[in-house]
């Protein structure tokens, strides 16, 4: 397409550890800002609007469309924002622009003016039965499949979870939330992980419309960044379907790595990517013998629901 845009948000890196301000779990409690933050889309174009606090935003036009629809991964544009009476302004890296009704609308230098509606995006797979066979860790009952394991009262799974059962081979399917919190930055926005086997990380972040690290939603932990930045907006429900085999032994001696393919919102994010070694801060070594899922608790308040397994014999 031509005459077509991108913007990039970039988020400064601060410690894993470091404080959590002005975490939301609740869209209705979320306030303005969470209103105006999202996804916008028209002809050949695809806007993601990143709330970062204190009235400020940063918005992303991507080439062609959304990421994972459309978009051809090349250039892209930082245009930064501030709220106004009715909603928010635009201006940079020669565009300006303005926010209001679920509209973006941006005029480039040489005139040429395109206008995106407000999308919700939701994943192919988000509320998918178990098949026959599967073994249901979590369907909203309880967190008896889990130790540790604790519930909220509208029926979520808290983070900080390790199920009881462990499995080599396996098919997962897991239904996760990332809080919204627009005064965090890096690795303090909304930081989980779901570990397969204990040992593999897919890293969960609220890292919508940054670049798409290893360490950002999505990337195999120390290993590898996904092939697109498949994270929704915060407060989003998302899902991640995972093709895991395992590592296999002769004895001690590891034969053959271990292997995964991830879709991630239903797009293939890693296909059929080996893992020479566990990834940074996994619960279990590398080893012979079958792991749990392992759910990280980095003190944000990210929430899981509908995870089932299918085993592979």
């Amino acid at each position: 397409m031509k005459n077509t845009i991108f913007v990039f948000v970039s988020f400064l890196t601060i410690s894993t550890f470091a404080a959590k301000p002005g975490a939301f779990t609740d869209p209705a409690k979320a306030g303005p800002e969470y209103q105006i933050q999202g996804e916008y889309a028209a002809k050949g174009y695809g806007a993601q609007v990143i709330a970062l606090g204190d009235g400020k935003f940063r918005a992303v036009l991507h080439q062609g469309g959304l990421p994972g629809d459309g978009w051809d991964k090349k250039k892209k544009t930082e245009i930064n924002g501030q709220t106004t009476t009715g909603g928010a302004a635009f201006e940079g890296g020669g565009w300006k622009g303005s926010l209001t009704d679920k509209a973006l609308t941006l005029t480039g230098a040489n005139g040429d003016a395109v206008k995106l509606e407000k999308v919700t995006r939701k994943s192919p797979t988000l509320g998918m039965k178990p098949p026959k066979g599967a073994v249901v860790l979590f369907d909203g009952k309880s967190a008896k499949n889990f130790k540790p394991g604790k519930i909220t009262e509208d029926g979520l799974l808290m983070q900080g979870a390790n199920s009881v059962a462990r499995f080599q081979d396996h098919t997962l399917h897991i239904e996760f939330r990332l809080p919204f919190q627009p005064k965090a930055r890096g690795q303090g926005r909304g930081n989980s992980g779901c570990y397969l086997q204990a040992r593999f990380e897919v890293q969960m972040l609220d890292s919508f419309g940054l670049k798409g690290n290893h360490n950002e939603c999505g990337g195999i932990y120390s290993i590898k960044p996904p092939d697109v930045n498949m994270c929704f907006p915060p407060l989003s429900w998302q899902t991640y379907d995972v093709e895991f085999t395992a590592a296999k032994y002769d004895g001690k001696k590891k034969i053959a790595n271990a292997r995964m393919t991830v879709r991630h919102n239903g797009v293939v994010i890693h296909d059929n990517v080996e893992l020479p070694r566990r990834t940074t801060a996994s619960p279990l070594p590398d080893g012979p013998d079958p792991g749990f899922l392992h759910l990280q608790n980095h003190g944000n308040p990210v929430r899981y629901r509908n995870i089932w397994v299918v085993e592979k014999k």
